[in-house]
């Protein structure tokens, strides 16, 4: 982030603070957020706020989204990065510099080169996409199905894919990692979960997490971040080595806050199909 950019946020936060009485309003109403201490409160609706700064949010033209909505949103986004230091969390937004909301779930026709070198094509419904210097679409069918703690968030999965590309600019499943995390060590752990995941599909057991993460490593780092975040206790039951290998690389616990009010949340996913 250049000193001009740095500036313009200084004037832009002067002239407009953080709605101190709308930000409370989220932290009591998305349930993502509890457990989080008053100071760590205040620093995520710091940074929820510059998120709104930051990026252009469109909206498809029949919406109307108040400040508290835009609120929880950003909170959502800037959650992940809320155990790094401020400029961290800055880089970690890479090269997004719009969020698109479209009505709803929306389809892509695919074309994909297996190892083998066989392209396949197909129809494909999404509630977000991402790419590498493009925007990140999210349905707001989905974002309003997210903020829970039941294992779905489509928030956190599509910016998941952008951490993952501040690794090699590719979707791969392995972000840029701090100094105190071994690639391999990161590797090793990704690829035994996977595996795991994997043979349970094979078996035809029911999946600990939602099926989707086997179609590509960087799917099932999306999802398991979804977990890790919002439903970090079925994460930790059935991987705790990669849900220990997360705490580390976000620097948070989620597990620690929702345990307290585990009984108080119903889990389900209400996801649409």
């Amino acid at each position: 982030m250049g000193w001009w950019q740095e500036q313009k946020w200084q004037r832009w936060q002067a002239r407009h603070p953080l709605p101190e009485a709308t930000w409370q309003d989220v932290c009591t109403t998305l349930p993502l957020l509890a457990g989080l201490s008053k100071p760590l409160l205040a620093r995520l609706g710091e940074r929820s706020w510059r998120v709104l700064f930051e990026l252009r949010l469109s909206l498809p033209g029949e919406v109307e989204w108040s400040v508290e909505a835009h609120l929880t949103l950003a909170a959502q986004i800037a959650l992940m990065g809320l155990g790094w230091s401020d400029r961290r969390a800055r880089d970690a937004l890479g090269d997004t510099r719009e969020i698109i909301v479209v009505p709803g779930a929306f389809r892509r026709h695919v074309q994909e080169m297996d190892d083998f070198g066989v392209m396949h094509e197909f129809d494909d419904e999404r509630a977000g996409e991402t790419s590498w210097g493009g925007p990140v679409v999210l349905s707001l069918e989905d974002i309003k199905c997210s903020g829970e703690w039941h294992g779905f968030n489509v928030i956190i999965h599509e910016f998941a894919h952008k951490l993952d590309m501040t690794g090699n600019m590719a979707v791969d499943g392995q972000p840029a990692l701090p100094a105190d995390i071994d690639p391999k060590t990161w590797y090793d752990t990704f690829m035994r979960a996977w595996q795991a995941f994997q043979g349970t599909l094979e078996r035809g057991e029911e999946t600990p997490i939602d099926d989707y993460a086997a179609t590509h490593p960087s799917e099932f780092f999306a999802v398991c971040c979804e977990y890790f975040f919002s439903a970090p206790d079925l994460l930790e039951g059935v991987w705790p080595e990669l849900y220990a290998l997360l705490v580390r690389y976000f620097n948070q616990n989620p597990l620690e806050r929702y345990r307290p009010f585990a009984a108080t949340f119903e889990r389900a996913t209400p996801a649409p199909e």
